[in-house]
């Protein structure tokens, strides 16, 4: 049992003697590991250190070298720099020393001018002073002068410049009134017969109905019930005509008819047609009323250039451009002061034509200017403007000749008439507006005309009463004798004329008489 565990203890003595030997065996060939290593390290670093200085010694070699490249650089810039800025210093030197010498040349030239316009200042100064002392011995002479001649005469010379006036303005007055009395006498007497023949043998040959339009058309129906099917189903049917044609349709109390309203006469042909065809028809919708709204506007130009050419036809003017026959043809639903432009164009036409031929003068072209002269109100609903000026410039557009634009453009007085040819147009005018019937005027309008005619007489000084006669055509004044005299109620009629004239607007003309008498009453007792 003790030989047992002697022999264990043995092998546990070996086994622990084993372990350390093989544990200092490790240690010692760590230790020499890591010799070997720190050794292999210090082999490197000693290598790493002379590739540092090899490399360090090349940096500061390419350094070295960079740092002179970049100084010789910066100094050839500098030079550069330099060279540029010694040329730009020269040339600004160059400059300023010309300026200079342009400064000092104006400055000299300056200073001559000066001493010139000081020499002629001087001789202005002199011949100012002497310019004064004659100015002040002439007022002095003249002084001198108006007190011997207001000693001698005995007035002022306010006085004496009024008493001229008077008699110069009264001299000429009497003068000027006795020649305008001869003048307006010698030329009654020469033209007054003639005129008078000439415009009643016109009148007379010329005859034309009196017409007389509004600006609404009335549409009868065959019953009220016809109403509420041009009306719709929520005033559709109303609503597609109207906006269609640009026409109100009036539907109101009155039995068994439709009233159109518009201020274009042609659209409202268009509509008349228009709701005519549909109360025929009896189909009344929007689809309907628009083939039938096409359908009206083709008959409507379809007449308009009938009644362009059959105007042509009637007054035998020929030759006029498509598109001025068409305007013609439009005055056919045109209307003013409820006459028919149309008729009334075709009417001063003849007149002028009758009186040209009276005359002496061309009466193709007469009668072309009397039909085309109020050819702008075909338009005047379009363009801008009043139909003197839109007719004028359609005549120039469409190539008339400038003796007809000139008749056109004068027929109202708004510019001088330059030919025979205007004058006559302005006195056919006159004659076919102011027929009786051919226009229609409001009642009110007609007595403010009358009012405003006897104010303008009543304005002027020494009229006592006056009256206006034949429908607003005369007016008769009386005069104060003892304020106007014979010689001057020519003038007094003259200038009422001229007055009526610039501020009252009428149709044809106005007759002025102006009466002068003297009465003396009294009674045996």
């Amino acid at each position: 049992m003790c030989a047992i565990n002697y022999f264990f203890y043995g092998l546990l003595i070996g086994i622990v003697i084993a372990v350390i030997a093989s544990i200092i065996a490790s240690v010692i060939s760590f230790r020499k590991g890591i010799e070997f290593r720190k050794r292999k390290a210090e082999a490197e670093i000693g290598s790493a250190e002379q590739e540092a200085k090899k490399i360090i010694s090349e940096a500061l070699k390419t350094a070295e070298s960079k740092k002179r490249e970049v100084l010789l650089e910066a100094k050839e810039e500098i030079h550069r720099s330099r060279m540029e800025l010694d040329r730009e210093i020269k040339d600004r030197r160059n400059e300023l020393q010309r300026q200079e010498r342009r400064l000092v040349q104006k400055e000299e030239t300056l200073d001559r001018k000066v001493e010139t316009l000081e020499r002629k200042d001087e001789v202005l100064s002199k011949k100012t002073k002497e310019i004064q002392e004659l100015h002040e011995k002439t007022s002095e002479l003249q002084r001198r002068q108006l007190e011997e001649l207001e000693k001698i005469s005995d007035l002022s010379v306010d006085e004496a410049k009024e008493i001229l006036l008077k008699n110069v303005e009264s001299e000429v007055r009497h003068e000027m009134a006795i020649l305008i009395k001869d003048i307006e006498t010698k030329a009654r007497e020469e033209s007054d017969a003639k005129a008078k023949d000439i415009v009643a043998m016109s009148i007379q040959k010329c005859a034309a109905d009196h017409v007389s339009e509004v600006t609404v058309s009335v549409v009868p129906l065959p019953n009220d019930e016809m109403k509420g099917r041009i009306i719709g189903r929520e005033g559709r049917n109303i609503r597609t005509l109207e906006t269609l044609t640009g026409i109100d349709l009036i539907i109101d109390d009155t039995p068994e008819a439709v009233i159109l309203s518009g201020f274009d006469p042609v659209r409202r042909e268009v509509a008349r047609i228009t709701l005519e065809k549909l109360i025929l028809d009896g189909r009344i919708h929007p689809a309907r009323i628009e083939e039938m709204v096409e359908k009206a506007k083709k008959e409507v130009e379809v007449t308009i250039r009938q009644e362009g050419e059959n105007a042509t036809f009637d007054t035998g003017v020929h030759g006029l451009h498509p598109e001025i026959i068409k305007l013609l043809g439009k005055l056919r639903f045109r209307t003013s002061y409820g006459q028919n432009v149309l008729n009334h164009s075709i009417e001063v036409s003849h007149l002028a034509g009758l009186m040209a031929s009276e005359l002496g003068v061309d009466v193709n072209m007469a009668k072309r200017a009397g039909l085309l002269h109020d050819i702008g109100k075909a338009a005047d609903h379009e363009i801008e403007g009043s139909h003197v000026t839109i007719g004028a410039d359609l005549a120039k557009k469409y190539k008339e000749s400038k003796e007809i634009v000139s008749a056109i453009a004068s027929h109202h007085g708004d510019i001088e008439a330059t030919s025979v040819v205007a004058v006559l147009i302005q006195a056919a005018d006159s004659i076919s507006a102011a027929r009786p019937g051919a226009r229609r005027e409001s009642l009110e309008s007609y007595i403010k005309r009358l009012e405003k005619l006897e104010e303008i007489a009543n304005s002027f000084d020494g009229v006592d009463k006056c009256f206006a006669i034949q429908a607003g055509r005369e007016i008769r004044i009386m005069v104060k004798p003892e304020n106007v005299s014979d010689a001057d109620i020519s003038l007094v009629a003259r200038d009422i004329v001229k007055k009526i004239e610039d501020e009252l607007d009428y149709p044809g003309q106005i007759k002025v008489n102006v009466i002068r008498e003297t009465r003396c009453i009294e009674y045996a007792k």
